[in-house]
């Protein structure tokens, strides 16, 4: 890809993918220099005709004029074509989220992959970075965890242990008390297993959900696991990642502001929090009329 490419494992493995499925079945054959903007329009066509999700073409695209900015920049090409042909216009998916919550905690109780639900729905959490979470990372008397590393599932690594995302992906975020009570008796559960093995005391950088050789989980595997469960439960739309969605999306009901809801979060800016849940947002300016009103004295 480049060095200028500063990316993960598991992006470079969609790249990849994308280059390898998408990019070059269809122009690999062009010649670099003579690829012209009817190409690229010819390719999209080709791309949706075969039945490919107009933001999967966004991606590909994104990751050949990537490509084609670098050959610019270095005079292997005169200019960029794909500057000058948009891709397919993505259209809008309502964001699948739990409605009722209390109800959906209550479906999971007893299951075993309630703790890393609560874990992801109470704290906003990615999944790789719940299943990177250890012990002495979580603070049960302080309320509070730290983010520090996330779990990475590529082909190419196998799994891997990383750091956040982004310098914001490293985080504390503060627990609710419902979390909190989740948490000690899955500490309880795991320190209960581990007399029953003879293990002796848990290591304190032991992670919080592991096999029980204490080897962490596959990301893959999980998202299976909660996809049969949500199903079984009635929910069958809610991914694992709805529910970070979800917790977003209470915290915006409840009138936090972005910015404190990026960070918890862990996004890079607000702004990229605001692209993605802007739409959760009221369209109701009463407050702002009701300020101007105090302000007045009216």
């Amino acid at each position: 890809m480049g060095s200028r490419w500063h990316i993960s494992a598991r992006t470079a493995q969609r790249y990849r993918q994308l280059i390898e499925n998408q990019i070059a079945p269809h122009l690999g054959p062009k010649t670099l220099q003579k690829l012209t903007r009817l190409d690229v329009e010819g390719w999209h066509t080709a791309l949706r005709n075969g039945g490919l999700a107009a933001r999967t073409i966004g991606h590909a695209h994104r990751v050949l004029g990537k490509a084609l900015g670098d050959a610019e920049r270095d005079g292997a090409v005169v200019k960029n074509v794909c500057k000058l042909q948009k891709v397919p216009k993505v259209t809008e998916v309502e964001m699948v989220i739990v409605r009722d919550v209390p109800a959906f905690v209550d479906k999971l109780r007893g299951e075993r992959l309630y703790v890393p639900a609560m874990v992801a729905l109470f704290s906003g959490m990615r999944l790789g970075e719940v299943l990177a979470l250890r012990w002495n990372r979580v603070d049960l008397d302080g309320k509070v965890l730290k983010v520090r590393e996330a779990l990475e599932q590529t082909k190419a690594h196998g799994i891997r242990f990383k750091p956040p995302k982004s310098k914001a992906g490293r985080r504390d975020i503060t627990l609710p008390d419902i979390l909190i009570d989740a948490l000690r008796e899955h500490r309880k559960a795991a320190l209960e297993l581990q007399m029953r093995l003879g293990a002796g005391r848990l290591p304190d950088d032991a992670l919080l959900f592991s096999t029980i050789e204490g080897k962490p989980l596959q990301p893959s595997n999980l998202s299976s696991d909660w996809g049969e469960l949500a199903e079984r439960i009635g929910e069958p739309g809610v991914t694992f990642h709805a529910l970070r969605h979800t917790h977003a999306s209470q915290l915006i009901a409840s009138g936090v502001d972005i910015v404190t809801i990026s960070k918890r979060l862990g996004h890079a800016k607000p702004s990229v929090t605001l692209a993605i849940y802007a739409h959760m947002f009221t369209t109701d300016d009463s407050k702002a009329a009701a300020a101007i009103n105090a302000a007045l004295n009216c």
